[in-house]
């Protein structure tokens, strides 16, 4: 397999081919001489790229090959390539200027750093009438590395990426070509070029001059090349040999090099301008009725215990997308989240066009999952795109699969990260075996200091990829299976060699990923363990501040609050409501409510190891740099009726913080009630069974309890760190 790919920068293997056919010209070489022929079989991703950079500099290009079956076989595995030199030798063959210079160039990993006036000074600078570009490694037949020439610097070894040259020259060099398709250009070319008698009958060469392969017009590449910043655009830079080079190929294992380069060159994404291709090509559906949105197909994947489930089906009905052109394929491993699954079926399976469940049960593993999911989007004739969810992505942005299909790419992904950290569902380059290395733009990208669409080597969690990419490049049954990779990276992998691009955009705040590492299912309401693996998501689904410095978030069970209030009115020993209060210290209480203390019901040890172990991790995350042992002298729970006690004055705690937990529901055991912040003028009434109120007891937050109109009211209240 070739291990080497190309730079082009007149890294050129030079053959001096004199023919009588023209004169050497004298004067800078007109830019409408020069011709740039390339082979595409079809539109990719790495053509469109190609194309896109030759647009930029003028270049005049001629596609040959377009619409027929590419049988030159693949970089993968044997040599090939022939079909390129059959297809040259036709096009020269159209040509009638004998000085016209022909570029012939790869471009599915080609890019254009500069214009045609900078190419061709350089080949006119080179005084050789056909370059090649040139390679460290010899490919195909290392046999014949002892017939090559050894040149003092630079790269040894012919590489038929790209050459350029008169194109009666040329005409001479493909003229003898017979070979088939799948035969190899490059070892075509090589025989040539080490022939001494070849040489002279074929490119009137009688000796073979010393490269000039430092990378000035074409450079392959080799991990040898850098972005250098311009005014507005940006250039590689050979750092081997301080050059710029003209035309970057990356080829072979240096592919994954040329898209990192091409995020960039030449003018894609610059400093000055951003991202200047984003809103190219775009597919817009602002406008379209329901009925004309694209069919998509989405694939939610539950593969373990993860915490906020629920929630994540709620953010599902949340997306802004008809659910009419929805359909949803579930895989769900964990009997745990059964219920949730079925939970969400149940009340909305109706509302989209189609919906498949395969559930822990039937014995289904998460990578035939994934087939499952594709095959169900292939089947479909009417499906356009398919959207892969695991269940752990937070999908704030209730726009993003709108997003995605508007930016009208094979493969894209929208960027998840984790709070504070630098983990996110890209890489930005590989390593040598394939795992995770850091590109030097990757923190710059997550941290939104660059902002766009990146070509990346790998993406999970959450991807859109389009129906007809999955039925051509993409139709194998094997494409999450690897002897040696897990399921996401060998996914990755074939989806590279395919030539697909993985574009991964953040443009936008599409939302994050959980952690899922430490999930505990012992619990009734695991979720609520969540304050320090998913701080976030806790504070967004359990935790809201309805008023300055009041937080409210959840905390007891509903058998919780239940079994407080029975334990209570068991006890029965309420006291009665007046200033004179023997189980206080001094005697006397000066905003007296009906009560029972934790302690009667020697219950208070308990009660602050619920405070210790619950509440105080949610105060010191709340309130930063304050850290509590959650000492209290007074925890109680009070009873307001209208009969009795229906309201409490305005009035400060004796507390540092103050805990207020609702024990019982609002509109179904009482009316009314609530709590006042006079200060803020801003009231929490419609209260939540088992959910705390936290807020500052002194000095700040001067309240009132708001009047029971009906039924009867409990809370239980802690004054904490008095």
């Amino acid at each position: 397999m070739r291990t080497e790919t190309l730079t082009l920068s007149f890294a050129f293997l030079c053959f001096n081919a004199f023919s009588p056919l023209y004169c050497e010209p004298k004067g800078p070489i007109p830019e409408g001489k020069l011709l740039v022929l390339t082979v595409a079989t079809k539109e990719t991703d790495g053509f469109k790229r190609f194309m896109r950079s030759a647009k930029q500099f003028n270049y005049t290009v001629k596609v040959l090959g377009r619409g027929e079956k590419w049988n030159g076989g693949s970089y993968l595995s044997a040599p090939g390539g022939g079909q390129k030199v059959r297809l040259l030798k036709s096009a020269l063959d159209d040509v009638k200027e004998e000085d016209k210079i022909i570029l012939f160039i790869d471009s599915y990993d080609v890019v254009f750093s500069s214009g045609p006036k900078e190419l061709l000074k350089k080949f006119q600078q080179a005084r050789h009438k056909v370059v090649f570009s040139s390679e460290t490694l010899i490919w195909p037949d290392r046999h014949l590395e002892d017939k090559h020439p050894h040149v003092r610097e630079g790269k040894r070894f012919l590489g038929a990426g790209g050459y350029i040259g008169y194109a009666s020259n040329l005409r001479e060099m493909v003229s003898d070509w017979s070979g088939k398709d799948d035969d190899s250009d490059q070892l075509y070319y090589t025989k040539l070029y080490i022939d001494p008698e070849k040489r002279v009958s074929v490119l009137h060469a009688p000796y073979v001059l010393p490269m000039l392969s430092k990378g000035k017009a074409f450079w392959c590449l080799l991990h040898e090349v850098v972005l250098k910043f311009e005014d507005g655009r940006v250039r590689a830079r050979n750092v081997m040999y301080d050059t710029l080079p003209v035309i970057v190929h990356g080829n072979g294992p240096t592919k994954l090099q040329i898209n990192y380069l091409g995020n960039y060159i030449p003018k894609v994404w610059t400093f000055e301008t951003g991202c200047t291709v984003c809103n190219e090509d775009l597919r817009p559906l602002s406008g379209l009725k329901e009925s004309e949105y694209p069919p998509v197909v989405m694939g939610i994947f539950i593969q373990q215990p993860t915490p906020f489930v629920t929630v994540f089906f709620e953010r599902l009905l949340q997306l802004r997308y008809p659910k009419s052109r929805l359909s949803l394929f579930i895989y769900n491993q964990e009997p745990h989240h059964d219920q949730h699954v079925r939970s969400f079926l149940e009340d909305h399976d109706a509302e989209y066009q189609a919906v498949k469940l395969i559930g822990p049960d039937d014995g289904v593993d998460p990578v035939t999952s994934r087939n499952m999911g594709f095959d169900m989007c292939r089947a479909d004739v009417d499906c356009e795109y398919f959207f892969s969810v695991d269940v752990e992505v937070v999908l704030k942005n209730e726009d993003t699969l709108k997003i995605l299909i508007e930016h009208n790419k094979m493969f894209i992904a929208p960027m998840m990260n984790k709070p504070g950290r630098l983990w996110t569902n890209f890489w930005g380059a590989l390593s040598a075996d394939g795992y995770y290395a850091r590109s030097e733009d990757y923190v710059d990208i997550v941290q939104g200091r660059r902002v766009g669409i990146w070509n990346v080597p790998y993406v999970s969690l959450v991807y859109l990829v389009r129906a007809d990419v999955l039925r051509s490049e993409l139709k194998a049954a094997d494409l999450f299976q690897s002897p040696t990779l897990d399921p996401d990276m060998a996914f990755c992998s074939k989806v590279r060699d395919q030539g697909v691009f993985m574009y991964v955009t953040n443009m936008y705040n599409f939302g994050r990923v959980l952690n899922t590492e430490n999930y505990q299912t012992k619990h009734l309401h695991n979720d609520l363990w969540q304050i320090f693996e998913n701080p976030v998501d806790w504070e967004d689904n359990g935790c809201t501040q309805p008023c300055p410095d009041v937080y409210w978030f959840p905390i007891f069970t509903e058998v919780a609050c239940r079994h407080l209030i029975e334990e209570m009115e068991n006890y029965g020993q309420w006291s009665g409501g007046g200033n004179v209060d023997t189980r206080i210290q001094g005697g006397y209480e000066n905003v007296p409510t009906i009560d029972i203390h934790m302690n009667q019901i020697n219950f208070q040890k308990e009660w602050h190891k619920f405070l210790l172990e619950y509440v105080a991790p949610v105060t010191e995350k709340m309130f930063p740099g304050y850290y509590t042992r959650a000492q209290f002298d007074l925890a109680f729970v009070v009873r307001y009726k209208p009969d009795e006690q229906p309201l409490l004055r305005p009035h400060h705690d004796a507390s540092t913080f103050t805990i207020n937990v609702a024990l019982n529901q609002v509109g179904v055991d009482f009316q009314g009630g609530g709590s006042r912040f006079l200060r803020y003028n801003c009231s929490v009434q419609a209260t939540k069974q088992g959910w705390a109120l936290m807020h500052p007891g002194r000095l700040t937050h001067y309240h009132e309890g708001l009047r029971t109109t009906a039924g009867t009211r409990y809370i239980a209240v802690s004054f904490v760190d008095p």
